[in-house]
């Protein structure tokens, strides 16, 4: 095999059949006919002499020669794309791309802040928000897909000598009643007062209720005794199954900012407990970073930390590949650039 016996497009039509499951599905997708994208399948077949994908089932299943090129597939158009996102930034200062990850919770109630601040210096710079679980968020940034994550579970084990990992802020959990419960007018409860409420959650296997368990834990609050009456898919919802008085909930303090200034949910302090955990700015430093994600890193980061050993700068920085500066991105006056939000509940 002198030649490479196959192109960017066909890696990139078999990445999208792999993911949605079907060869229909896959041309959607790219904008292209169906029988477009079979031909390219074959002719990539042919180039290789080796199957790709078993045709005996109703969906588009990979062979084991299959899995093998998308393995490697994907690592080839990353590496393209982060060899165009550091020509940008020779050629054109005054664009560029950010592309931030983050767990549900930070995701969805700590970085549109933190991007809204971004934006209004750099308004040339498109940003796009991936929001998944913390273990998704940390192979993104492994990957070299996403340039930098705040997350607020555990970097799988397999990562840590991978990705530089730092305490950033510290995120407080609080018990929320209706304003209207009993126990609202008291100033602190018992510990033992938390396992006569009936209490909402998320989903036993999600990601959050795993780390809320455990960081309660932590605080020497038995999980196990906590009786859960409702379990919802997603924080608002049980916002507002507290507020309509169904019982009482575990939440960040900076999912309910707005309700505490509405004054339509209460935080009841327990004596002697203090539920907290820590959020962690993760980078791979051994990834390309841009001028976008540098002045990111200097300008904005430092703004929202809270965490006592304060946030390192210097320390995501230290590889030869990173921008060095953080040179403005745009002028403020054009205002092309855009904010793309990935998010998955």
């Amino acid at each position: 095999m002198s030649d490479i016996p196959f192109t960017l497009d066909q890696l990139r039509i078999l990445k999208a059949i792999a993911s949605e499951g079907s060869f229909k599905r896959a041309a959607d997708t790219l904008y292209v006919s169906q029988p477009a994208v079979s031909l390219q399948v074959q002719n990539l077949e042919k180039q290789l002499s080796v199957p790709l994908f078993d045709r005996g089932g109703r969906k588009a299943q990979l062979t084991e020669a299959g899995h093998l090129l998308l393995n490697y597939g994907e690592k080839i158009i990353t590496l393209c794309q982060e060899t165009c996102r550091a020509i940008e930034d020779l050629q054109n200062l005054q664009g560029g791309t950010l592309i931030v990850g983050a767990s549900q919770t930070t995701g969805t109630y700590l970085l549109p802040r933190m991007i809204g601040m971004f934006r209004q210096q750099y308004p040339d710079v498109t940003v796009q928000l991936q929001v998944h679980s913390t273990r998704r968020t940390a192979w993104g940034v492994a990957n070299g897909q996403v340039d930098l994550a705040i997350i607020g579970g555990e970097v799988p084990a397999e990562l840590q000598e991978t990705l530089t990992v730092l305490p950033y802020a510290e995120d407080e959990l609080a018990l929320i009643l209706p304003v209207f419960h009993p126990l609202a007018q008291a100033d602190t409860i018992q510990k033992e007062d938390l396992y006569k409420l009936k209490f909402i959650s998320l989903d036993s296997q999600s990601t959050i209720r795993k780390v809320i368990d455990k960081v309660l834990s932590q605080g020497e609050i038995d999980t196990k005794r906590l009786k859960i009456e409702m379990e919802l898919n997603s924080i608002e919802a049980i916002k507002n199954a507290v507020q309509s008085g169904l019982g009482a909930a575990f939440v960040s303090t900076t999912a309910i900012e707005k309700e505490l200034e509405m004054n339509v949910l209460h935080i009841a302090p327990i004596k002697n407990v203090e539920i907290r955990r820590v959020l962690s700015v993760i980078i791979n430093p051994n990834r390309y970073r841009s001028k976008a994600s540098a002045a990111f890193i200097r300008e904005v980061l430092p703004q929202f930390s809270t965490h006592p050993d304060a946030l390192d700068p210097e320390r995501l920085f230290a590889n030869p590949y990173s921008s060095n500066n953080g040179d403005r991105q745009g002028d403020g006056k054009d205002g092309k650039g855009s904010i793309e939000i990935d998010s998955v509940t």
